[in-house]
């Protein structure tokens, strides 16, 4: 399982993207897709909404069970990804790419976030 050295991570297992105009992409890992197991349904934020670093924004429901969805950072909901809401599968198949959940605009960025190698080594147990 490789992490993407650009991103950040919290240790709740979500990423959180380098900010473009201010708003950075929200998903999460491989490592958490995996545990969850097949998802088939996603609750995301409504774009408008503020989201606050380490509550729940949302949740993702799996063959296996109902998982919280936290937000890595606090800011405003600029952006949702629809093709994972009606796709709930993008999320295990492609964590890192089509499987995003949301993108924020990043009003403040909490100071411990992972780096790709110290998140792999958390994750590792």
């Amino acid at each position: 399982m490789s992490n993407p050295q650009q991103l950040r991570y919290s240790k709740e297992h979500e990423w959180l993207s380098g900010a473009e105009d201010g708003v950075s992409t929200v998903g999460i890992t491989e490592h958490a897709a995996n545990a969850l197991g097949d998802v088939v349904f996603v609750q995301l934020p409504e774009i408008g909404d503020t989201v606050t670093a380490g509550e729940t924004c949302g949740e993702l429901e799996s063959t296996k069970s109902v998982s919280d969805l936290y937000s890595p950072v606090s800011g405003e909901v600029t952006e949702v990804n629809e093709d994972v809401v009606s796709d709930p599968a993008l999320v295990n198949s492609a964590p890192f790419e089509g499987g995003w959940l949301f993108k924020v605009r990043v009003a403040e960025e909490p100071a411990d976030l992972l780096s790709a190698d110290e998140y792999t080594a958390f994750s590792a147990g």
